[in-house]
C-alpha cells in the first residue's frame, strides 16, 4: 500500500525544535547491503530455520470455493474448546490477587507471546529522533479550526547506513483547547495534513483508515468527530516504521536492527515493530504541552486493529484501545475454526506480521512432527488480558455491509467473555456477560456492553469503526474522566 512520503527537502526544512528520544544506540557500522529476498525467499529460510518440510495451506476466503473452503459452520467450529487458562500458572497454581497476575502470570503469558507469536522487541533498538516539520494553523476538520503538526521520527542508522527509517506522524488538535487533551493515535495510511477553510472536503469519511466493502460515507469522520468532542488525534504510518510484506523483513526497523539479514525464529514480526513505532511516537507525545500524556489512546481496523491490540498488550503507558474488526492474529481465537485460520498467518501471504516460531502452528510435516492452534500455550483472549485493567473496547461491524464472517466476530466476542476474569481480578469491570465463553453469544447488533473497562459492540456498519466511534468517545470520556469544552465553529 502507498503512503504519503515527504520530500528530502522538505523533510529537514524544518520549521520547529528536534526532540531527541533516549534509546540504547547500536555500536559500531555496517555499509552492508540489505538482503534483497523476496517474501517466499525469507518464508522458505525460516521454514528451513524451524526444520519445516511441510506446511498446511490457509482455507479459502472465496465463499464459494470448492476446494479447501473456510469453515463457517458453527457446529464445527470449536475443535479446540478449552482455552489456556490466564488465570493459572504454569505450575498449576490458581491465581486469585493481583500481586501474583503482575508478578508470576502475566509475565509468563507475555513470555509465551514473545517467543510463539509477536516476537521479541530486541534490546538494541536504537534512538528516534523527531522533528516537527511543519506547524499550520490555518487548517480545520469539518468545520473546527485545527493545528496541525507534521513530524517525522528519523530513527538512527549509524549501524546499518543503508536502511533508513523515518517514522511518519501527524498531530492535529482543536485550536481552542484550553488545556491538555487526550489524543487518539490511529494506525493508518497518511494524506497529508487537513484541508484549509474554503477547500474541498475530503472523500474519505472514515479518518485514518479507510475501510473496505460496503462502508457508508454517511454523517461525519472518525477525525470530525474526535476534534468536535475536544479531542486531538494522530496519525501514524505503519508502512514507514516496517514494510507490510515478507520481502521487507530485512529493511525497515526489523532490517536495521538485523543489519540487513534475516531474522531468527523469535525476532519480531511487523505487528510488534508497528506496536514499537506507536510506542515512538508516544515517546513525542508525552513532550508535546497540547497533549495529556496520561490519556493517549491507540487505535486501528483490520490487520492494523490487531496493531492496536498487541500495541496496548505490551504498552503500558498507552491508556485505552478501540480495537475494530481485527480477526485473526487480533481478538479471533486461534483455537476456533471458522473463517480465517492460524495456516493463513504461517502462509507466504501474513507470515511476516508474526514471529517466526508461528509458522510451526501450520506445520504438517517438519523434524518436530506437526503442530496446530491447539498446540498454541497462549490465544486471543490472554492477549486482551494483557492489557487489563486498561480500558480496551473491541469492535466489529456486520458481513452484510462488508465485515466479513471471515473475521469471526463471534469467536472475538467469546476471547473477549474468556479475557473478563483478569479484568475483574484487577479491579475493572468486564462486558457483563453471563455466560461463560463456550456458551456465550454475541447480543443483538448496536446492542452497548460499555458499562466496564472492558467493552464490546457490534455496530451495523462495514470493515470500519467510525460506526462505533461516537460511542467509544462517550465510553472514553467517562473512563478517563474528561470534560471536552465546548466546540467552536470556524469562522
Amino acid at each position: 500500500m502507498n503512503c504519503f512520503m515527504l520530500s528530502p527537502a522538505f523533510r529537514f526544512a524544518c520549521l520547529a525544535a528536534v526532540l531527541t528520544v533516549a534509546a540504547p544506540q547500536l555500536s559500531g557500522a555496517d555499509s552492508t547491503e540489505p538482503m534483497n529476498w523476496t517474501a517466499q525467499q525469507d518464508h522458505q529460510n525460516m521454514k528451513e530455520q524451524l526444520g519445516i518440510t511441510r506446511l498446511r495451506p490457509g482455507p479459502s476466503g472465496n465463499a464459494n470455493a470448492t476446494t479447501n473452503a473456510a469453515n463457517y459452520d458453527p457446529a464445527k467450529a470449536n475443535p479446540f474448546p478449552d482455552l489456556p487458562e490466564p488465570l493459572l500458572t504454569k505450575g498449576g497454581q490458581k491465581v486469585t490477587t493481583a500481586e501474583q497476575w503482575w508478578k508470576v502470570r502475566r509475565p509468563e503469558i507475555v513470555e509465551d507471546f514473545e517467543r510463539e507469536v509477536f516476537g521479541r522487541v530486541p534490546k538494541n533498538v536504537p534512538k528516534v529522533t523527531w522533528t516537527v516539520l511543519t506547524q499550520a494553523t490555518d487548517r480545520v476538520v469539518g468545520e473546527l479550526p485545527v493545528i496541525a503538526k507534521q513530524l517525522v521520527g528519523q530513527v538512527d542508522n549509524s549501524s546499518c547506513p543503508s536502511i533508513k527509517v523515518d517514522i511518519q506522524m501527524n498531530l492535529v488538535t482543536p485550536a481552542n483547547a484550553r488545556g491538555p487533551m487526550p489524543v487518539l493515535m490511529m494506525f493508518g495510511f497518511g494524506s497529508g495534513l487537513p484541508r484549509r477553510p474554503g477547500e474541498p472536503a475530503p472523500t474519505n469519511r472514515f479518518g485514518a483508515f479507510g475501510g473496505f466493502g460496503g462502508g457508508t460515507n454517511a454523517g461525519p469522520s472518525s477525525t470530525e468527530m474526535l476534534i468536535a468532542a475536544g479531542w486531538g488525534y494522530a496519525t501514524i504510518v505503519p508502512n514507514s516504521i516496517q514494510a507490510d510484506n515478507g520481502a521487507g523483513l530485512t529493511k525497515g526497523i526489523i532490517g536495521l536492527v538485523n543489519q540487513g539479514q534475516p531474522r531468527q525464529p523469535d525476532d519480531w514480526g511487523s505487528l510488534r515493530a508497528w506496536a514499537w513505532g506507536a510506542a515512538r511516537g508516544l515517546d513525542y507525545l508525552e513532550t508535546d504541552s497540547t497533549v495529556d500524556a496520561k490519556k493517549v489512546g491507540i487505535e486501528g481496523v483490520s490487520r492494523y486493529g490487531k496493531a492496536a491490540l498487541v500495541t496496548l498488550a505490551f504498552e503500558p503507558r498507552f491508556a485505552i484501545a478501540l480495537v475494530g474488526s481485527s480477526g485473526e492474529g487480533g481478538a479471533k481465537l486461534h483455537r476456533r475454526n471458522f473463517g480465517e485460520a492460524v495456516e493463513n498467518l504461517t502462509g507466504s501471504g501474513e507470515y511476516h506480521w508474526m514471529a517466526g516460531n508461528f509458522l510451526k502452528y501450520g506445520t504438517a510435516e517438519s523434524k518436530f512432527g506437526s503442530k496446530n492452534a491447539g498446540d498454541l500455550p497462549v490465544d486471543a483472549h490472554q492477549l486482551i488480558a494483557l492489557c487489563a485493567p486498561r480500558p480496551i473496547f473491541i469492535s466489529y461491524g456486520i458481513p452484510a455491509r462488508g465485515d466479513a464472517n471471515w473475521l469471526d466476530q463471534q469467536g472475538s466476542y467469546m476471547a473477549t467473555v474468556a479475557a473478563g476474569p483478569v479484568f475483574r481480578l484487577l479491579g475493572a469491570r468486564d462486558i457483563g456477560e453471563k455466560e461463560n465463553y463456550r456458551a456465550a453469544k454475541m447480543p443483538p447488533v448496536n446492542t452497548d456492553m460499555l458499562d466496564g473497562e472492558l467493552a464490546w459492540r457490534q455496530h451495523d456498519g462495514g470493515h470500519e469503526d467510525r460506526s462505533n466511534m461516537k460511542h467509544f468517545i462517550a465510553w472514553a470520556d467517562r473512563l478517563l474522566k474528561y470534560a471536552p469544552p465546548a466546540a467552536v465553529p470556524a469562522k
